[in-house]
């Protein structure tokens, strides 16, 4: 599976939002990359300011433009708010989860310990990053010693990030549970979801 591998803070300056996490150089530099340095632009259109926020979701959940229209488009099969349907097919993916729960202190992280067949979902093993998780799914990493000593420092590595609600982790057996699917305030996301969904209904 491709996956983007450019510049991340450059990303992360062009929509002046941390995507891969916290970065002192969006701090030092809070306007767009390039050469002209902080100088006002051209005022953004509609379709332009729906485009940003598709791109920051895209972005931080690590997706490629097709995947990513196939889950606003299985939102849209879906009841309910599209926009927010949309938000939890994204925080159910097995990396999301994996990642929420510490196991991983990335996103690219937790995709490639699931890619590399270090997770397990109720007691199989499954290296399909995509994999949606449902309630009651029990995720674990594997009990073998590369996969949980790598379990061990990403969890001491993300140890100032908060469990969702939604999830229950028992770090001694290295068990995470899905108690129940997310909902927007749960997920708390770092774009304008409706924004996205005006922008694919065009």
């Amino acid at each position: 599976m491709s996956r983007y591998t450019g510049p991340r803070v450059r990303i992360s300056r062009r929509f002046g939002v941390p995507i891969f996490g916290p970065t002192k150089y969006l701090e030092r530099r809070s306007y767009g990359p390039g050469v002209h340095g902080p100088k006002s632009r051209r005022k953004t259109s509609d379709y332009g300011l729906g485009l940003i926020e598709k791109q920051k979701l895209r972005y931080y959940y690590g997706l490629m433009e097709r995947q990513f229209r196939n889950v606003y488009e299985r939102a849209l099969r879906r009841r309910g708010v599209t926009g927010e349907t949309m938000l939890q097919i994204l925080e159910t993916r097995l990396d999301s989860v994996v990642y929420s729960l510490g196991f991983a202190n990335t996103r690219s992280a937790a995709r490639q310990m699931v890619g590399h067949g270090h997770i397990k979902v109720n007691g199989r093993k499954v290296d399909i990053s995509s994999y949606e998780m449902k309630v009651n799914d029990v995720v674990e990493v594997r009990d073998r010693s590369v996969s949980r000593q790598m379990a061990t420092r990403f969890l001491e590595l993300s140890t100032s990030r908060v469990v969702p609600g939604w999830l229950v982790i028992d770090k001694n057996t290295f068990k995470g549970t899905v108690m129940r699917l997310p909902v927007r305030d749960d997920i708390q996301p770092i774009a304008n979801e409706q924004a996205v969904v005006e922008f694919y209904s065009r």
